[in-house]
């Protein structure tokens, strides 16, 4: 199922936008960026997995083609229509941080694709890496590299 909204301009519409919004706000246009603000595999954001899952169910879900929903640029995936549903509500409150790169490197300042299996929900927010070895060695200090992610999103997509 595809959300369409029209654009109407102003702060609540870039609001909806969500991470692609604060990547315009930041960067002026969306041309200026040179990666998309949602990383995706398969084009399908967290390689189809179900970001809703991961706050309910505690594990990563693939997602089916039926509750497929759009936001952000991407094409998202769920296990079902309330989940879909629950996204589409508050699309900011269950997609991974950083759209969905390596929070790892972002906290580096470059991007790298993540592993869904690769997963962690700290303060309320879900943060996804590259692999489980690098999950390892972004745990050491969460805290930290959640500040510096933080500070390098989302300029770190035009690089």
């Amino acid at each position: 199922m595809e959300t369409k909204r029209p654009w109407r301009g102003g702060r609540r519409a870039l609001a909806r936008l969500g991470l692609a919004g604060a990547a315009w706000l930041a960067l002026g246009t969306p041309a200026a960026l040179a990666k998309d603000p949602v990383y995706t595999s398969a084009e399908l954001a967290l390689s189809g997995h179900d970001a809703v899952a991961y706050f309910r169910e505690g594990k990563p879900v693939k997602g089916r083609a039926e509750h497929e929903t759009h936001w952000a640029g991407a094409r998202w995936r769920f296990a079902s229509a309330a989940n879909r549903d629950a996204f589409t509500q508050s699309p900011e409150r269950y997609a991974p941080q950083y759209g969905g790169y390596c929070a790892y490197a972002v906290s580096r300042n470059y991007t790298a694709s993540a592993d869904p299996a690769a997963w962690r929900i700290v303060g309320g927010k879900l943060y996804v890496n590259y692999s489980k070895a690098v999950q390892a060695t972004w745990a050491q200090d969460i805290p930290g590299n959640i500040e510096r992610a933080d500070r390098n999103w989302p300029a770190v997509l035009a690089k």
